[in-house]
């Protein structure tokens, strides 16, 4: 975990990779708890049987669950001690690059592409992630993540 005092000293950091996460397992439950979320039950998914017959051997994790993990990877990598909060304001480039199968683990690398003052006193980020998935030369996603942080 990389840790910064304030949003200005993180905003020193700019065109730099800043942090890594801790490991994710993906597990099938958090795969059929996505699907029943989403509404999206494709049979790579949720049906392990099949998919083990399927094009990647194995179920594996929906792009958007890859995705979603975000959050986490953020909580696990950076900390901000004279933040009170952040908020995903969008993205803007995102690339499905690898297959996930359950059981896997990803870890995010994270670069820090921009950052502008905004309002009350806060700070615009733009975030390269790179979502590793351990063992694979390839990675799972790279998602261009805007963030808000606020003092």
């Amino acid at each position: 975990m990389k840790t910064f005092q304030t949003l200005q000293d993180m905003a020193a950091c700019v065109g730099q990779e800043v942090a890594q996460s801790d490991w994710i397992t993906v597990t099938q439950e958090q795969v059929n708890q996505f699907a029943e979320a989403t509404g999206d039950h494709q049979w790579i998914h949720v049906d392990v049987e099949r998919a083990k017959a399927g094009p990647f051997g194995a179920p594996i994790a929906h792009g958007f669950l890859t995705l979603s993990l975000l959050p986490r990877i953020f909580e696990t990598a950076v900390e901000v001690v004279e933040s009170s909060m952040g908020v995903n304001y969008g993205l803007n480039r995102v690339r499905f690059m690898s297959p996930v199968p359950v059981g896997s683990r990803l870890r995010g690398r994270m670069k820090l592409l921009t950052s502008e003052p905004i309002d009350n006193n806060g700070v615009q980020m733009v975030w390269e992630t790179t979502i590793e998935l351990e063992g694979v030369s390839k990675p799972a996603c790279v998602a261009e993540s805007v963030v808000r942080r606020y003092p």
